[in-house]
């Protein structure tokens, strides 16, 4: 199980330490808001040219070369299962690493980096779609959004995905 705490820093109004925050990457898809700890976060990128891969579960969009570095690219929608982008929207990644490979999470646009206060998390709802939950550490309840705090293991985790 992963821990929470993961990257959390103390900080306080005066540098005391007196509140636990952490900060994450925000990122939308569809109109649902996600978010992943900074310190997970190897970087953020535009449009790329994504080589699909014959015979890969739907999932893999495919593979993006970073630099001489091969990087697999999630679709997260279909990992989800959510409806699929339209075909004029373009696409952002955000490149994660997992056990030593490289891995690109292809979603529909990143927002800002939030700092959030660890009292505030709560476990996900019993309400939460299922396929969210599954892969879900939490949530945070902010103004009018709903923020996912994703669990990139599980997420990850396409040991459950069959070739198509």
């Amino acid at each position: 199980m992963t821990d929470i705490n993961h990257g959390v820093k103390k900080t306080g109004a005066n540098g005391s330490g007196e509140a636990e925050h952490e900060d994450f990457v925000t990122m939308k898809i569809g109109e649902q808001w996600f978010g992943i700890p900074v310190l997970g976060v190897q970087e953020v990128l535009g449009p790329q040219r994504i080589a699909r891969v014959p015979l890969a579960p739907p999932e893999i969009a495919g593979n993006l070369n970073l630099r001489g570095r091969i990087s697999t690219a999630v679709d997260v929608r279909k990992r989800l299962g959510m409806p699929p982008r339209d075909e004029d929207q373009p696409e952002m990644s955000i490149v994660v690493q997992h056990h030593g490979e490289l891995y690109s999470l292809v979603i529909d646009s990143v927002g800002e980096v939030l700092s959030l206060s660890a009292s505030s998390f709560e476990r996900n709802l019993p309400t939460l779609e299922e396929n969210l939950r599954e892969v879900s550490k939490g949530i945070y309840r902010l103004d009018e959004k709903l923020l996912v705090v994703l669990d990139v293991e599980r997420l990850l985790g396409l040991d459950h995905v069959q070739a198509a």
